[in-house]
């Protein structure tokens, strides 16, 4: 079965987002294979503004080849997107089903946290960018419950990027 995987940039004081949810702080490294990365995913799940932000940032292209999901009450319908209104377990649990490579959950914490909370999440993959914003759109919001992670990868990358890749230890 597929796995989710909640890949996301995080400022070293734990921000995803800055203020105005910009993104201009994350740094794009050379040393990073970004196509042996998006290899590895055949499905994107997202909220509606990190859906947004990405469309405006990425434009469309970043999205072709994949089967992109977004949580939203709001989002009106969009080609090529399929909407989920409501996040249940039995519609994560179908997606996992549908998808033949892993499960890419992108962008912001409150999503992350209704994952997390339906023990739906396999993995944190975080690249630590080498800035400190001070304040924006936190890695998880709150309230949130306790996560136990075990560390399986890191790297770190002459540009002071640090990628960890962690484990989720879901409760028996």
């Amino acid at each position: 079965m597929s796995k989710i995987r909640y890949i996301v940039a995080m400022s070293l004081d734990g921000y995803v987002a800055g203020p105005k949810g910009e993104a201009d702080w994350i740094v794009m490294d050379p040393d990073v294979n970004f196509a042996e990365l998006w290899a590895q995913f055949d499905t994107l799940l997202m909220g509606r503004k990190t859906y947004d932000a990405a469309k405006t940032r990425l434009g469309e292209a970043f999205m072709q080849g994949m089967k992109t999901v977004v949580v939203s009450r709001t989002l009106r319908p969009a080609p090529n997107v399929t909407i989920l209104s409501d996040l249940t377990r039995d519609r994560v649990q179908s997606l996992r089903g549908q998808s033949r490579k892993d499960i890419w959950l992108m962008g912001g914490g409150e999503l992350f946290r209704s994952m997390r909370a339906m023990h739906e999440v396999d993995t944190v993959e975080v690249s630590v960018m080498p800035v400190l914003l001070g304040g924006g759109v936190p890695l998880l919001a709150p309230p949130s419950q306790r996560t136990v992670l075990k560390l399986s990868s890191h790297k770190i990358y002459r540009s002071g990027i640090v990628s960890l890749i962690y484990d989720v230890q879901n409760p028996l």
